[in-house]
């Protein structure tokens, strides 16, 4: 039997890229002889990321619509068009056993080269809210894996299969290691600690919400582990190089340990991003979340609304956040019960192993 062949399409932001070398990796564990090839968007960051993880990626001339500017539209679907002939030429030459979209911008026009050609196909909708691509999609690929119940309203129900998110491998297995986590951010085993986290890119409100109230936690003995996100680093290192941390900060850039980080913290602020709910959830965190007010259809608020319906979080608006969110990380980190009860409760709506269920999917599809 020839080895596999799969190809995996999406990306733009670490939510769409993690979830789908986690896919990969778990292929490659099943069938180590599998071919893969991930197709992306240029100038995305899944042209750095993927490669970076041992798979090579061909990248599309796609974007997004632009809102504001319409007449800029006629050259994104100039471009859409030859991404979606560039993408059926790629597929005739590669001849894939299935198609896998995880979102983004690359993911529409594989995924609809690939029904056009009769290849099997699977899509994986992170969020709780269908983008407008999935939903059109949805009616013409083999499967929807999904990672929120309620989802028939957006796909048909015949077609879909509850699996989760895939997160990170190294933080499924990082539970146990506090003493190691607390050691390599160099702070204490013994005060509370917060880890703020805004997205790869980082988040303008949560930072400007952090650095208004950094002296206000560290007044009441919290630790903060901060990762700012590239955009905002070097402002934020003027900014606090002023500031007497008291031994209570790291912050960085980017946390390359977040399994460290997450085993340190005892309450995480977070951009509602569906694969950080799948993170808070699997390792059971509590968490602030503020949605980004900057995504399609505002689905990081449906995301969240998703988990603090089921008292399994709280939630701050983005435009609040500056006023509220130190004030709330305090007195979250002073109800023990309540942090608590949003552990055991978020623990409740995870779906660890989320990447074998996918992979029993894709191979479902395949064989039929």
């Amino acid at each position: 039997m020839n080895p596999y062949r799969i190809v995996i399409s999406g990306g733009g932001t670490g939510g769409h890229i993690f979830p789908a070398i986690s896919i990969a990796n778990t292929f490659k564990e099943r069938y180590s002889d599998a071919e893969i090839l991930f197709v992306g968007a240029n100038d995305r960051m899944e042209m750095e990321r993927v490669p970076a993880a041992g798979y090579k990626i061909v990248g599309l001339s796609v974007s997004g619509f632009n809102r504001s500017n319409k007449l800029k539209n006629i050259s994104i679907v100039w471009k859409l068009f030859k991404s979606l002939s560039k993408a059926k030429k790629l597929l005739r030459e590669f001849k894939p056993d299935a198609v896998i979209g995880v979102g983004g911008y690359a993911s529409g026009p594989t995924l609809w080269a690939a029904t056009f050609l009769g290849i099997p196909t699977l899509i994986q909708e992170q969020n709780s809210y269908a983008g407008i691509t999935n939903k059109l999609l949805g009616k013409r690929v083999s499967k929807i894996c999904v990672a929120y119940e309620g989802m028939e309203r957006f796909f048909p129900s015949q077609n879909i299969i509850l699996t989760g998110n895939p997160i990170r491998k190294d933080l499924e297995v990082a539970l146990d290691v506090k003493e190691d986590a607390m050691a390599y951010f160099n702070l204490s085993l013994l005060k509370k600690t917060v880890l703020i986290i805004g997205g790869s890119l980082g988040a303008r409100s949560i930072n400007n919400g952090i650095l208004k109230g950094l002296q206000q936690l560290f007044d009441n003995d919290i630790q903060v582990i901060w990762q700012t996100g590239k955009f905002y680093y070097e402002s934020i290192k003027q900014q606090v190089a002023q500031i007497d941390t008291k031994g209570l900060l790291w912050y960085g850039d980017f946390i390359s340990r977040m399994d460290y980080a997450y085993v340190a913290a005892d309450l995480v602020v977070s951009r509602a991003g569906a694969s950080s709910i799948s993170e808070l959830c699997v390792l059971k965190k509590p968490a602030i979340l503020v949605p980004s007010p900057n995504v399609a259809e505002d689905h990081q608020t449906k995301n969240a609304l998703a988990i603090v319906d089921k008292d399994a979080a709280m939630m701050i608006a983005d435009k609040d956040v500056e006023a509220l969110l130190v004030e709330t990380i305090i007195d979250l980190l002073q109800d023990t019960e309540k942090l608590h009860a949003f552990s055991e409760h978020i623990g409740l709506l995870a779906k660890p192993r989320s990447a074998e269920s996918i992979v029993d999917e894709i191979e479902k599809i395949i064989k039929k």
